[in-house]
């Protein structure tokens, strides 16, 4: 998959794994609400992306920024139910470089897109419900909140209540369309400032809204 400014690729420990350390190194805060992680070396890191590799659900890709040239994020399909239709977005995890970019945007655009480009009718998210900036994500991306299930993990020790989103097909052709304003070059300025927000564009398709936001 592969957009104006970002490139998404099937995940390969030997293409990727060294590259994806360095993106994350000493940043152990963004493995704080992950089943996996912090890593607390190169080697063991490999391993884990050689694992995860290995799996076709989550099925994991690796995402290279275009603006820089770098790899510096991976993502996964997850619970892919092809008969129901239902396929989840979830490990989504970015460097600080393709933080708050339009990279950052565009790779989920793309999976989005291909999902329903796929067939799939419902595109999930969903997350500790304690991770607001995740509930924020969520919410900008044009996802609709679906509510609380409680209690319904235990992670790393710590009880994890989960925070539901979704999409739907039926949606899809107004976000679709919300993403591509916001993704025009038209709409940032010479100093990569936005015009329109992507979260004031897709709030005109959500259903509902999250109550902490």
């Amino acid at each position: 998959m592969r957009g104006q400014y970002v490139q998404i690729e099937p995940l390969d420990a030997q293409a990727h794994a060294a590259l994806l350390f360095r993106a994350f190194e000493d940043q152990d805060y963004l493995w704080h609400y992950m089943y996996d992680g912090p890593f607390s070396s190169s080697a063991q890191f490999h391993r884990w992306v050689r694992d995860v590799a290995a799996k076709e659900d989550p099925l994991f890709y690796a995402i290279k920024n275009l603006d820089t040239g770098n790899i510096e994020g991976v993502a996964s399909y997850l619970r892919i139910a092809p008969e129901a239709g239902s396929i989840e977005v979830g490990s989504i995890t970015y460097g600080p470089a393709l933080q708050r970019t339009r990279s950052a945007t565009e790779a989920m655009f793309l999976m989005m897109s291909w999902a329903f480009e796929a067939g799939y009718r419902r595109y999930e998210w969903k997350c500790n419900a304690l991770n607001l900036p995740s509930r924020r994500a969520a919410q900008r991306l044009g996802f609709s909140y679906e509510g609380i299930f409680r209690q319904a993990a235990v992670v790393k020790g710590r009880n994890r209540d989960t925070a539901w989103f979704a999409m739907i097909d039926s949606e899809w052709p107004g976000l679709k369309e919300a993403f591509e304003a916001w993704l025009s070059p038209s709409n940032f300025d010479d100093a990569g400032m936005q015009g329109e927000r992507l979260g004031d564009l897709t709030g005109l398709v959500r259903v509902a809204s999250d109550p902490l936001l």
